[in-house]
């Protein structure tokens, strides 16, 4: 059964969020058949990173990425959220 893989850019509030605890925090809120199979450090400017997260989810999940734009931006120290990719994959 093919999944999704999809690419979101999460925005910090500031320059001192942690973003390698904010990985944790989003690892604890995502459903359980949701995985973040890769996370990475933006460069946005003057000091500042967003955090991208390669997240895999199952392709019948009801309701799209709408689930995890709502979970990443309930999470303290996130300004926004950008879903920047979405893609079928077998991959996973």
């Amino acid at each position: 059964m093919a999944k999704v893989l999809v690419a979101v850019r999460v925005n910090p509030e500031d320059i001192d969020v942690d973003l390698d605890k904010l990985v944790d925090e989003v690892k604890a809120e995502l459903p359980k058949e949701f995985e973040i199979v890769r996370h990475e450090k933006v460069y946005i400017a003057f000091g500042l990173y967003a955090l991208r997260l390669f997240i895999i989810m199952p392709e019948e999940y009801e309701g799209g990425t709408e689930d995890i734009e709502k979970i990443l931006t309930s999470i303290k120290g996130v300004a926004s959220v950008d879903v920047e990719m979405v893609t079928r994959t077998e991959a996973f």
